[in-house]
């Protein structure tokens, strides 16, 4: 009889009928999952997606209350229903109590059921919003012509300016008031594609071209070492691997076709035609984030202009490669990419009015429940003016107070004249005169 003996070694049973086996190291795979993964996190630009993304949900609140055209409140009852539609993980009673500035609670005084509206202090902030648009339309349209000028043919589709409109900030209505109304500049080939009519040259400069020449000059750098870099800014705690400064530095001299620049036939398979086809992908992501209100936009967003803007990449994997330039941020339900230089210790370093207006809102959600006494006063204000009445003074009568009686000849002969009631300081009770 022969007894088989096995032994255990690091968790794999070895014996005598698998004493050859052995296991294959298997190489690590590298994707855009796991570069998503491994990345080196930038705490203050996920901490403000968080805030951004509580805006978007009241914002979508507001806009859903503002399709009930039956008052400006709308029953708390009825705003459970859109939980689901605007993405809460909270109920909706919850969520309206946590921003007192931005929600106001009441009790209808008929139905006596929960109602909600929009603060008074929201409701001007987002007018104010509204009238800055206005304002800024000739910008506005510079900034879609810009668009246009980077497309491959020309042309756009409508419905991706409209999934990045609030990004851009175009009205919501651009379609008409800008695309129709300056017939000029645009012309709307199909229900759902618009053409540059007229290039301007003009606009042909992208914004980081204004910090190459600020490095041409400041630094005294030479035009080989600027003309197609790039502003890098890497996030606290990046480790920089060996050899990777000096592959970054060719990568910034390696010159690329431009965005602006009339669209060309880039062989991929010539020298250095992947790393040049990816460059120009960069500097073409880039002007595109400049041209941002807030220099942020959604990653999937982006896909929708792949075709147009010929940059048939893997996007997240094409920013991932970039942390110095680009952020993905994971907050939220979806991907955003942060354009890095032009962020300042979570503030957008060169703000301007649109973005600034938005910050007012994101500064009334952050209060939260904190200096609510200031509601409470002006709500105790409001009821003591809606239950305020005239009251008769029983005392006497108050200088300015005008008595003017009505009496028959049975009363004038009971009371007398008239000026002997004046001269008298009893009240006057028209119901008990002269009956007695």
């Amino acid at each position: 009889m022969i007894f088989l003996k096995s032994v255990r070694c690091n968790g794999i049973l070895f014996g005598p009928f698998n004493s050859f086996s052995q296991r294959r190291w298997k190489k690590p795979i590298v994707s855009a999952q796991t570069r998503l993964e491994s990345r080196t996190k930038d705490l203050k630009l996920d901490k403000l997606m968080m805030h951004i993304n509580k805006l978007k949900t009241i914002l979508n609140i507001h806009q859903l209350m503002a399709q009930r055209k039956r008052g400006p409140f709308v029953s708390v009852q009825l705003m459970s229903r859109w939980r689901n539609i605007v993405g809460l993980n909270v109920g909706m009673g919850e969520f309206l109590h946590k921003y007192p500035h931005v929600f106001e609670l009441f009790v209808h005084p008929l139905r006596r059921n929960l109602c909600c509206k929009i603060t008074q202090r929201m409701r001007d902030l987002i007018d104010e919003e509204e009238k800055i648009v206005k304002e800024y339309e000739p910008e506005l349209v510079q900034k879609v012509k810009k668009l246009l000028m980077m497309s491959k043919n020309g042309t756009l589709h409508v419905h991706a300016l409209r999934l990045i409109r609030r990004e851009l900030g175009l009205p919501e209505d651009f379609r008409d008031s800008i695309l129709r109304t300056h017939s000029k500049d645009f012309r709307l080939v199909d229900l759902e594609i618009v053409e540059l009519v007229d290039r301007n040259e003009s606009l042909a400069k992208a914004e980081v071209e204004k910090w190459r020449e600020k490095e041409y000059v400041d630094k005294w750098l030479s035009e080989f070492e600027t003309s197609y870099a790039f502003p890098i800014n890497f996030p606290t705690g990046f480790k920089i691997e060996g050899g990777y400064r000096e592959k970054l530095k060719n990568w910034q001299r390696l010159p690329y076709l431009k965005p602006y620049v009339s669209k060309e036939v880039l062989r991929v398979r010539t020298c250095g035609g992947i790393e040049r086809f990816e460059k120009r992908a960069v500097g073409i992501i880039h002007e595109l984030l400049s041209l941002t209100v807030e220099k942020m936009l959604e990653v999937d967003r982006l896909a929708h202009f792949r075709k147009d803007f010929a940059i048939e990449v893997n996007v997240c994997e094409l920013l991932l490669k970039h942390p110095g330039i680009f952020y993905i941020c994971t907050k939220g339900s979806t991907q955003t990419v942060f354009l890095r230089e032009a962020y300042s210790k979570g503030c957008l370093a060169l703000p301007n009015p649109i973005y600034v207006v938005r910050r007012k809102m994101l500064d009334l959600i952050l209060l939260g429940r904190r200096n609510t006494r200031s509601l409470e006063d002006l709500e105790e204000i409001k009821e003591e003016r809606n239950s305020s009445v005239f009251r008769t003074n029983v005392g006497g009568r108050r200088d300015g107070d005008w008595v003017i009686p009505i009496l028959d000849s049975y009363d004038q002969t009971a009371f007398g004249s008239l000026g002997d009631i004046n001269d008298s300081k009893q009240p006057f009770d028209g119901c008990e005169s002269g009956r007695n």
